[in-house]
């Protein structure tokens, strides 16, 4: 399994949190669920700033059409 090193800039967790617009004991969930990338260094653990994109990116649910409800295509 090949492991990529992030390049971008590493977030604390409540940096990542006021990304989020949540607390941060959203983020340390999303952390010990293993649903966000994270780094350890130490003791400390940090959120690679294109982990916080990705989840948010992958989360956006699209707008409800008129088409879509009544099954015609746009």
């Amino acid at each position: 399994m090949a492991v990529t090193v992030p390049t971008d800039p590493l977030l604390t967790v409540d940096e990542a949190a006021a990304r989020f617009a949540t607390g941060t004991r959203f983020v340390r969930r999303l952390i010990a669920e293993r649903r966000i990338v994270f780094v350890r260094i130490g003791r400390h653990v940090r959120i690679p700033a294109s982990a916080v994109d990705e989840f948010i990116r992958d989360g956006m649910v699209a707008p409800i059409t008129a088409a879509s409800v009544h099954g015609r295509a746009a």
